[in-house]
């Protein structure tokens, strides 16, 4: 992925249950430069590594393993200051208001408009 932003000295969680959809923002990012924190197919998971680590940014799926949307994690990411970008195959309209500034990215997404959306948080 020529002219992508540089993402050197990022560590980027990856929140993605569907496993090449995971890979491939994963392929995408270290591309660019980034480390990865992650994939983690679930919201515990993610929630479990941020009890460890903390990431530059995240890129958080919406709907993690069926059953709706959940945001106990970006609620813990907007309280520790990591900018994030929700990603989603579902209706935008699910998400909480509190989250009306977070950009949503709909799938499929163009690897490049994952780094380049990374690198404007």
């Amino acid at each position: 992925m020529t002219g992508t932003p540089d993402l050197s000295g990022n560590a980027i969680l990856i929140v993605e249950d569907d496993y090449y959809a995971a890979i491939d923002m994963a392929v995408a990012l270290r591309q660019a430069g980034a480390d990865i924190l992650g994939p983690c197919p679930t919201e515990a998971a993610a929630v479990e590594l941020l009890a460890e680590l903390t990431p530059t940014a995240a890129v958080v799926d919406v709907n993690l393993g069926g059953g709706g949307a959940k945001f106990e994690l970006a609620h813990q990411l907007l309280k520790r200051g990591v900018p994030f970008v929700f990603v989603t195959g579902y209706d935008p309209g699910s998400i909480p208001v509190d989250f009306a500034n977070v950009k949503l990215l709909q799938k499929p997404i163009p690897l490049r408009e994952i780094a380049e959306t990374i690198a404007a948080l």
